[in-house]
């Protein structure tokens, strides 16, 4: 089966999941859809280089003509000449004892 490819289209508008947590004096920022981190000082810088990695992470496998096959992994779909996002049904916390 043949991939389409839809890249000759903007990439625009995506709503993303992020995920802070605190890793010793820093904050890791995380998208789950994408597998991309970063981190900053603070939550909003975090945050802030977050989308800085992203974005590149997305030229770059646009450049390198992979965003089709990164975007469909990552669960998004591809309708009327845009990206949307998968939507997100549960975010929660489990508490587990081993």
């Amino acid at each position: 089966m043949a991939i389409q490819k839809h890249t000759k289209t903007n990439v625009l508008n995506l709503t993303l999941t992020v995920q802070v947590f605190k890793e010793g004096k820093y904050f890791v920022s995380y998208n789950p859809e994408l597998k991309v981190a970063s981190c900053g000082k603070n939550i909003d810088e975090a945050k802030e280089k977050l989308k800085e990695a992203i974005s590149g992470f997305l030229k770059s496998a646009k450049a390198m003509n992979t965003l089709d096959e990164i975007m469909e992994e990552a669960g998004f779909s591809y309708k009327k000449h845009q990206w949307f996002t998968p939507d997100l049904l549960v975010m929660d916390r489990l508490s587990l004892a081993f």
